[in-house]
């Protein structure tokens, strides 16, 4: 399975929410077969990955990509934690 974080410019704030992404998936004991990547919201397409993570301020751009996991504060380890760990649960990965 693979994971992609999407931001505007493909730099800052998705590589952080990747690492973040990555320790969540530590934290919640998923299989090591998750792979977590971050792009730009623009180069993004629903082939590059099966789960896409974007700050609320994207949901719009990314309703093209499938399978999107929005996160209010894309700051808060918390809530991509719960959230990675509903959406994992539904995937029948966790």
């Amino acid at each position: 399975m693979k994971i992609l974080v999407v931001c505007g410019h493909g730099l800052g704030s998705s590589f952080m929410v990747e690492m973040n992404a990555q320790e969540a998936l530590k934290n919640l004991n998923a299989p090591s077969d998750i792979e977590v990547e971050h792009s730009d919201v623009m180069s993004a397409s629903p082939d590059m990955a099966d789960l896409f993570i974007c700050g609320r301020d994207l949901e719009e751009n990314t309703k093209n990509l499938g399978d999107v996991l929005v996160l209010d504060n894309i700051l808060d380890k918390e809530e991509l934690q719960t959230k990675l760990n509903d959406k994992l649960q539904q995937l029948g990965k966790l």
